[in-house]
């Protein structure tokens, strides 16, 4: 059994790099269970079952978890939003923006009806394991973590939501994927218009192949450096806004600051600086394992209830979305990438986007850039909607 801090921490760095390299590095059927079950999803299992087999002490490697999970998550939301540069993301257009922002408001709308409706059967308390899940399908992972932080969410929670986040997303990529080649059907439907689409794509096509900045040792450790003191500025920071403002917590003040330097990093110098996708997904990664070092498998016996909870998100979203797309005539590409872009972020809107025509992708990719900003505060706000159905 590991009773020493910095083992731990070693162990499961290590796995993390196993598991991302055998992703990357392998070909044939193992290639293809990785594309099914990804290694950030795959790192959380197996620091789960190493947790349920006791290979660490809990109160011994505590001190070490205590002290690195909150910090590396306020690093890691820094690093994540310098790619989120606002004045690309309005290139988008306001048909786009729309869609993106009707998917953002139906999937909040899903998790409200959707706890109200399986509250019993999930728990009173499963609001705050469905607020984190909430900012996973609004942004990504690290807004995931990033709400966790903020409410101080259980690891067991956390468990639960990942559970729903592989399995039912999962599926419903493997859906979206299917009916975009009902496009020009449903775009006939919809009366939706598809011409500035193609010149917004090209526009971002173009503003892509100029950006060659290369990635350097320096850029790297500046990118580092930078988000450490971040964090360690962004715990004090809150801890004085929350004396100040008590009516949010210490750690949601943090995360809100920490958001707000990452959105401002992103329109300077420091924006262009290249390795802000590596660093925070390296910061993830490290995040992701820690959490899930701490949950029990034993703790996930009601999974199934919550997996139908997330099937049933989706279906209120999918009603809604295509109503919206009815109602603001708006084509299939904008609303099933708008959704992909929430639910899944930048690992899956791409993908879709190219699928539809190899020319949208950089849509995809900033549409899920979008979710980042948005996913930690609303994740929150929809959590403490929830809270009040109790």
């Amino acid at each position: 059994m590991i009773t020493n801090g910095f083992t731990y921490v070693a162990v499961l760095l290590f796995m993390a790099a196993v598991l991302v390299t055998l992703e990357k590095k392998t070909t044939g059927v193992v290639q293809k269970f990785f594309k099914f079950v990804p290694a950030v999803v795959l790192c959380y299992l197996v620091a789960m079952i190493l947790c349920t087999f006791k290979v660490w002490d809990m109160e011994s490697t505590k001190p070490a978890y205590t002290a690195l999970k909150n910090s590396l998550t306020y690093a890691m939301v820094f690093t994540m939003l310098l790619r989120c540069d606002i004045r690309k993301i309005i290139k988008l257009g306001p048909k786009m923006l729309i869609g993106f922002f009707s998917a953002s408001l139906t999937i909040i709308i899903g998790f409200i009806v959707a706890f109200a409706i399986m509250k019993g059967a999930i728990g009173s308390n499963s609001w705050m394991g469905l607020g984190a899940l909430c900012g996973s399908w609004l942004g990504g992972s690290g807004n995931m973590v990033a709400v966790q932080a903020a409410l101080g969410i259980s690891e067991a929670d956390m468990g639960y939501a990942l559970v729903i986040d592989s399995i039912d997303y999962s599926l419903w990529v493997m859906f979206l994927l299917w009916f975009i080649q009902l496009a020009p059907r449903f775009n006939k439907w919809t009366k939706a218009n598809t011409k500035t689409l193609d010149e917004v794509s090209n526009r971002l096509a173009d503003d892509a192949k100029a950006n060659t900045t290369p990635l350097t040792f320096q850029s790297l450790i500046l990118l580092i450096g930078v988000a450490l003191l971040v964090s360690a500025v962004g715990g004090n920071v809150g801890t004085a806004l929350n004396s100040a403002m008590p009516f949010l917590d210490k750690a949601t003040w943090t995360i809100l600051f920490i958001t707000v330097l990452g959105l401002v990093g992103a329109v300077s110098p420091l924006g262009k600086v290249a390795g802000s996708s590596e660093v925070s997904n390296l910061l993830l990664y490290s995040v992701i394992v820690l959490l899930a070092s701490r949950a029990s498998l034993l703790e996930l016996a009601d999974a199934p209830m919550w997996i139908l909870t997330g099937f049933l998100i989706l279906a209120i979203h999918a009603v809604l979305m295509v109503l919206l797309c009815k109602l603001l005539k708006l084509d299939l590409f904008t609303g099933a990438v708008a959704s992909l872009a929430n639910i899944g972020g930048t690992a899956s809107a791409p993908v879709l986007a190219g699928s539809y025509s190899g020319s949208l992708v950089p849509v995809g990719i900033l549409m899920a850039l979008m979710g980042y900003v948005i996913g930690t505060p609303l994740g929150i706000l929809t959590a403490r909607i929830m809270s009040m159905l109790v």
